[in-house]
């Protein structure tokens, strides 16, 4: 496993390290991306982009693209099967050290620490999965 992007951006400080003017929008989109290295071992990328605007100022961005490389069994899995281990199981095994990178290097910008919510993998696998047979 490994960060293999990460980017924090704090534009408007010190002002935005005020909260004068109430509680900022945080957004986050998560994505997965498998890549094929070879026949059985994967590059997976767990993609989490967070941006918080208060009263049209910036007050973060963070892009972090954390990764781990994951190999498939020699037996033969199905690509339904396949698609599946890489996309939903895979994310869910790097997701914790995501989303420990993401709140620590909140805090460390000087905001309270973004806590992402647990993520529902195959939710985003099917819905993901839904986009792409229309």
């Amino acid at each position: 496993q490994y960060i293999k992007d990460l980017s924090f951006e704090n534009p408007n400080s010190p002002e935005s390290l005020t909260n004068k003017d109430g509680l900022p929008q945080i957004n986050v989109d998560v994505n997965v991306f498998a890549k094929p290295l070879s026949k059985k071992l994967y590059e997976i990328t767990l993609s989490i982009n967070s941006k918080a605007i208060r009263k049209n100022l910036k007050i973060f961005e963070l892009e972090l693209a954390y990764a781990g490389l994951f190999s498939l069994p020699n037996n033969k899995l199905s690509d339904v099967l396949e698609k599946k281990v890489m996309l939903i199981e895979a994310p869910q095994l790097l997701f914790p050290y995501a989303r420990s990178i993401v709140s620590n290097v909140t805090r460390d910008g000087g905001f309270m620490p973004l806590i992402i919510q647990p993520i529902d993998f195959e939710l985003l696998y099917v819905s993901r999965m839904k986009k792409v047979t229309k």
